[in-house]
């Protein structure tokens, strides 16, 4: 089973963008999703995570209102879209997928350690 991000690239400040996360095997419908990101020379950060049903979204405070999560059961593809791009948004995100109940807490939903299952990475580069 392997996670496979796409969708990235250069764009300017205020653009818009939407990734996709497709799964290759049946473990994407077992439990709940996630995007984080990772820009140089810093940890790895939470972005936004997605139930299994869809029907629960969590977003970081520093996103929520500009990106939104959501996903294809039936196609196995999760989405970031990616609206009002800033400079700081520039990082390499990363889909992330868990048979943890993620709705049980914060800490839990946001640790990269509740995640099994990584894709490769995605650069998204936001230009001023």
């Amino acid at each position: 089973v392997q996670l496979q991000a796409s969708g990235g690239g250069l764009v300017q400040a205020g653009d818009s963008l939407r990734l996709a996360c497709a799964s290759s095997g049946d473990s994407f419908n077992r439990g709940g999703m996630a995007w984080f990101r990772q820009a140089p020379g810093r940890e790895r950060a939470f972005v936004a995570a997605i139930t299994w049903s869809g029907a629960n979204t969590y977003y970081a405070g520093s996103v929520k209102g500009r990106f939104t999560i959501s996903r294809d059961n039936a196609k196995n593809i999760m989405y970031l879209q990616m609206n009002s791009l800033k400079p700081e948004d520039t990082a390499v995100y990363y889909c992330a997928a868990t048979e943890t109940t993620i709705t049980l807490s914060l800490r839990i939903r946001t640790t990269p350690n509740t995640y099994y299952l990584w894709g490769q990475g995605t650069l998204v580069t936001v230009s001023s």
